[in-house]
């Protein structure tokens, strides 16, 4: 009987451990461009950090931000990740567009490189850069 009881408060505990939230981590940034042009009403951003260690494959999205523009720039963004997600040697990066109507309009075009070990500075600033 005492093996049996030991046996369920393991399990018990174990379902506990299992129940809480992965830690997670975050950055904060925003996106501007140079042009002197406001954004039309149903422009979008999206923002991602992307793992892109491997050159002959797809970046790998950690996490990404994506909606409506409210107001202009610079546009303000939040991405929470795991940092399990986070392999040492990898090398991160974070992205960003803005489409009108499924048109993009501006886009990143440099690398903007992240060591996501605390040191990164925030808000980080993406420029994005005219794509007509």
């Amino acid at each position: 009987m005492k093996k049996l009881t030991l046996l369920a408060a393991t399990a018990l505990l174990g379902a506990c451990q299992s129940m809480q939230p992965a830690a997670k981590a975050s950055l904060d940034g925003e996106v501007f461009y140079l042009q002197r042009i406001a954004l039309p009403p149903a422009a979008t951003l999206s923002v991602s950090l992307q793992d892109v260690s491997l050159a002959d494959a797809p970046a790998v999205v950690l996490a990404e931000q994506s909606g409506p523009v409210k107001g202009q720039v610079p546009l303000p963004f939040h991405l929470s990740y795991d940092p399990a997600q986070v392999k040492p040697g990898h090398r991160y990066s974070v992205s960003a567009r803005i489409e009108v109507n499924g048109q993009l309009m501006f886009i990143t075009t440099e690398h903007n490189g992240v060591n996501l070990d605390g040191s990164d500075p925030q808000p980080l600033k993406l420029r994005v850069d005219s794509a007509r």
